[in-house]
């Protein structure tokens, strides 16, 4: 093993699970293994749990100008030791390391929006009457949990940890049992910043943890981010017990190609939107709706996808589970009659033969009832699906269960306009092939890509991280009392 075993984080230190059970850690970029990391019981979030609810009785009377403070020299340290933290999520996730890199000066630029929290929950003063004063001020919950994926082990957790904490709240993370070295580095560079014990905490684990953090009576609300499936469990499992959840499941992003869109610029943005991260993101694009005669652009589109080398400059799928359930749609959609234009299957890089990769593949004439059109694939895959239409394009895009994002290629504005009005998707990109709102504007799609109200970061997470306190006040005794007092 390269690294030492994983443990737990709790108040403000590393220490071992209560349980010995372990899974290995391995690097899908070359089957190494990393190191391995516990299967905590309740127990150990109990501990955890403990511990975040001691440190917020003081964490959350600090005046939130001087908790940010903490997060002003987080920033410092991400920047600081961004080499160590893209190489950690580079061996651990697979990505290459410029995917790695981006990923890490994202966890910034949130952790910045975190640092302007100050200036954002500003309470809010109103004289309702002669001498009679209401006033709102934002609460922090408590203790809360994230439970984040392995497809960004460094940028999802910070779509949480800086701006709940930042808000007063202490929490508890469980990281995917696939890449916890990340978190692990986090949790270090938050104490070096000088955020106080307890108010940062990781178990580490699998299913048990998940269910424990919904059924625990001292978390007050659950994040999670992961299939749709799990997300559907999370929510209804944690708000049953009366939490807070939101919960981002999957997706099947659609991009729209109209005839007159840019071909050098609609190839590279396509190719990039699906092969990006080995297109383990949620954001990418994985079918296409070719409107009209485009097959000029889908011919650019095959020529940018070869151009996209495994080992080089795309990176590995998580393991040979998620390389096997690729190849395994791409080989269905064949037998159902589907055209493969650029095929990933069987890709091999040379020293390093026991990495999973898979290659860019583009499938044509892709029917809108085959798996590969309808299911969240998550790999470097796009499916082509042929209409006449703008208008039966957009049937197809609305009939898709999930909706995280579409986009459209065109020089029309009009026609942007009228799909973005009628996309069915929380984001939706113009020409753009992966169309993630910068902060401070929020993350979050729509349908069953995600459960609960809001989005998970941005301004729309502080109605998330807190509670509404409304106080209404009277220092003029001599003005008697109306019905406004």
């Amino acid at each position: 093993m390269k690294y030492a075993a994983i443990q737990n984080y709790i108040n403000g230190q590393f220490v071992p699970a209560s349980s010995t059970k372990t899974l290995p850690v391995i690097s899908p970029i070359d089957g190494s293994q990393l190191s391995v990391v516990p299967l905590s019981t309740a127990k150990d979030l109990d501990a955890a749990v403990r511990a975040a609810t001691a440190a917020f009785q003081i964490w959350s009377r600090k005046p939130i100008k001087e908790r940010v403070q903490v997060f002003f020299r987080y920033k410092f340290l991400l920047e600081k030791n961004m080499d160590e933290l893209a190489r950690l999520v580079q061996e651990e996730n697979g990505k290459t390391y410029s995917e790695a890199v981006a990923e890490v000066e994202k966890s910034i630029e949130l952790t910045e929006f975190g640092c302007s929290l100050p200036q954002r929950v500003t309470c809010a003063v109103l004289e309702v009457s002669r001498g009679v004063e209401c006033r709102t001020e934002h609460v922090p919950l408590g203790g809360v949990a994230s439970i984040v994926p392995f497809n960004f082990p460094s940028m999802v957790p910070n779509w949480t940890l800086p701006n709940a904490i930042a808000l007063g709240n202490c929490m508890i993370m469980k990281p995917s049992e696939k890449v916890p070295l990340s978190t692990a580095k986090l949790a270090l560079l938050l104490k070096e910043a000088g955020l106080p014990d307890g108010v940062f905490n990781i178990v580490n684990g699998d299913s048990e943890i998940v269910n424990a953090i919904c059924d625990h009576p001292g978390i007050e609300a659950v994040s999670f981010v992961g299939s749709t499936k799990v997300a559907k469990i999370v929510y209804q499992r944690a708000t049953a017990q009366f939490k807070r959840a939101l919960a981002l499941g999957g997706a099947k992003n659609h991009l729209m190609v109209l005839p007159d869109a840019k071909p050098d610029m609609t190839a590279q943005n396509v190719a990039a939107s699906m092969s990006g991260c080995a297109g383990q993101r949620c954001m990418a694009a994985s079918a296409m709706l070719a409107v009209g005669e485009v097959d000029h652009i889908i011919k650019k589109i095959c020529e940018e996808a070869r151009k996209i080398v495994p080992g080089e400059n795309l990176g590995a799928v998580i393991s040979k589970e998620s390389k096997d359930r690729i190849e395994a749609y791409i080989t269905e959609a064949e037998q159902q009659g589907a055209k493969i234009l650029v095929d990933g299957r069987n890709s091999i890089v040379e020293g390093k033969e026991n990495g999973t990769y898979v290659g860019p593949t583009v499938i044509d004439f892709v029917t809108p009832d085959m798996s590969v059109a309808k299911e969240e694939i998550f790999g470097p895959v796009i499916s082509i699906m042929r209409t006449n239409t703008v208008d039966e394009a957009l049937a197809i895009e609305n009939a898709n269960t999930y909706g995280n994002a579409a986009s459209v290629f065109t020089q029309n504005g009009g026609m942007a306009r009228y799909i973005i009005d009628r996309a069915s998707a929380g984001m939706i990109g113009v020409n753009v092939g992966v169309p993630v709102p910068r902060e401070p504007f929020s993350f979050g799609g729509w349908n069953e890509s995600k459960f609960g109200v809001g989005d998970i970061t941005g301004k729309s997470s502080i109605e998330f991280w807190t509670k509404l306190k409304k106080s209404t006040t009277k220092w003029n005794p001599e003005a008697g009392v109306n019905w406004m007092s």
